[in-house]
């Protein structure tokens, strides 16, 4: 099976054969989780990231009056908050919306993975800056655009997300979530959001099949939309050769010398 995290970060880096082999270690133990439920709660302590394999989850806050606003959609190869482990509590929470096979990655894998793996660190944080990205276009069409370009903005860039991992097939693939998550992303009633996929349909843009989307006019929808796919940054080649560097070796001499502290309690 292709691990798709992998295929995710070398959209960011060049990786090489000890760095790919260096991935599939820290992503070697799954787990299967069902739908609608959460992979870790707001208010939490993190001590693990998670990556996403197969299926679909989102981050997201829960309101005073009990509502959910929906501030990210995980898809197959996105890891989630691969960077919180330098918060106390989390802030929302993470839960799947289909069944997932998920990877658990302890914040100690991935801060040796950074110390160790240039190009690895390299990807972790392009990744990082992308999904800011995309909350960002978010804050921005949900404040500035209208709910139809909003709601078709959101699947063009599903649609381009997807693609960027195999999962699309002549402009159709699965979206899996309902009306009622899609009103909860866009801040729209469930009426709303189901008057704007009806109009989308009457346009002949898209055609909702039971096992997914198909956009039956890529250009014209994206053009509706007013849709650029820059934010993502998907076509980097490999991106761009500056960055942060990784950790010193002085660094990498603390971070051994506190796993050799850990093994051997451990072993003690």
């Amino acid at each position: 099976m292709t691990n798709l995290f992998i295929r995710k970060l070398e959209l960011r880096a060049s990786l090489s054969e000890a760095d790919r082999h260096a991935l599939e270690q820290a992503t070697a133990k799954v787990m299967q989780v069902e739908a609608n439920r959460d992979l870790i709660a707001q208010g939490d302590a993190p001590e693990h990231a998670f990556v996403i394999l197969e299926g679909f989850a989102c981050r997201y806050k829960l309101l005073p009056d009990g509502g959910r606003s929906i501030v990210a959609y995980l898809i197959p190869g996105d890891g989630c908050d691969l960077h919180a482990s330098i918060l106390p509590r989390m802030v929302h929470s993470i839960g799947t919306l289909t069944p997932c096979l998920v990877a658990r990655i302890p914040y100690q894998t991935i801060k040796e993975l950074a110390a160790y793996h240039p190009n690895i660190y390299k990807a972790l944080w392009w990744s990082v800056l992308v999904d800011e990205a995309i909350l960002l276009e978010w804050l921005v069409g949900v404040g500035r655009r209208p709910a139809d370009k909003q709601v078709a903005h959101f699947l063009c860039e599903m649609m381009v997300r997807l693609q960027a991992v195999g999962l699309v097939a002549e402009n159709s693939y699965r979206l899996p979530i309902t009306q009622s998550e899609l009103a909860d992303t866009a801040g729209l009633s469930h009426v709303h959001v189901n008057r704007v996929l009806q109009d989308l349909r009457k346009e002949r843009l898209i055609e909702q099949k039971r096992r997914g989307l198909l956009i039956l006019d890529i250009e014209r929808l994206k053009t509706f939309a007013g849709f650029v796919a820059d934010y993502l940054h998907l076509n980097t080649g490999g991106g761009h050769q500056g960055f942060y560097e990784p950790l010193t070796d002085v660094a990498k001499l603390q971070l051994k010398a506190r796993q050799g502290e850990q093994d051997h309690t451990g072993s003690a």
